[in-house]
């Protein structure tokens, strides 16, 4: 298992080479297509429905504007830069949890394989529309390999309060995202106009993201997430420092 992360580690460095030098270059992480038993089965969170879609000849699509594509660009940047943390947080871990926890190989390779997917999607939607990644990629690297070290090293409920604080503020982010993105199709069905495949399709895919967030996140409290000391210091510490970092990608 060390070797497998290890390896995946090394993969998370190349991929972040070549974001930050040639971004346009092809992903060099893919996501695991493969049916776990730790899928998630719960309802979406939002508890909204997309309207249904209607084909390109009947509905016209909207036209995106200025302030629109700039929120999507700061959003996905987040999106991005934060799956890369987390790749690195779990990277980090891993070695370090599973040598003297073994039971929870399986669990830590799960995640990390679901994190590695959620950022080959966002690489391949930057990639596409060109959007830069944040200037604050080294700083965030370094960050995220520290933390993961750094609760790791506190013990296996520190590493599992981290998991729980970090994927509480990405579980929000993420429904934030799709609450906008499902109010600008609820304006645009009233103007008789739709979002379009491509946005429609983003939305499912958020969904998604989000649902297996809030999995890792239920994860982390069945391994005794809060019986880390000092839980509510080290959680709201690592939750203050997830909310900064955002707001900052949003805008670097």
């Amino acid at each position: 298992m060390a070797s497998t992360i290890l390896s995946s580690r090394s993969l998370a460095r190349k991929a972040a080479r070549n974001i930050q030098f040639d971004f346009l270059a092809p992903s060099t992480i893919s996501a695991s297509r493969q049916p776990s038993r730790f899928q998630s089965s719960s309802p979406p969170h939002d508890g909204a429905t997309l309207p249904p879609k209607s084909t390109p000849s009947k509905t016209p699509i909207h036209t995106l504007t200025t302030q629109q594509k700039a929120f999507l660009s700061s959003a996905l940047r987040v999106n991005q830069t934060g799956e890369l943390a987390a790749i690195l947080i779990y990277a980090a871990q891993s070695p370090i949890l599973t040598r003297s926890h073994p039971h929870l190989r399986t669990l830590m390779k799960h995640m990390y394989e679901q994190e590695a997917g959620h950022f080959a999607y966002f690489n391949g939607v930057l990639s596409r529309h060109r959007i830069r990644p944040t200037a604050m990629y080294p700083v965030w690297y370094a960050a995220a390999s520290f933390l993961g070290w750094g609760t790791a090293m506190m013990g296996r409920e520190a590493a599992m309060a981290c998991t729980e604080a970090v994927e509480t503020e990405i579980g929000t982010h993420y429904n934030e995202q799709v609450g906008v993105l499902l109010d600008w199709a609820r304006k645009c069905g009233e103007r008789g106009e739709g979002l379009g495949p491509e946005l429609d399709g983003l939305v499912g895919e958020l969904r998604r993201i989000r649902d297996e967030e809030l999995e890792h996140l239920d994860h982390a409290v069945e391994n005794d997430a809060k019986s880390a000391k000092p839980y509510e210091l080290l959680t709201e510490v690592i939750r203050g420092g997830c909310r900064g970092a955002i707001w900052v990608s949003e805008r670097v």
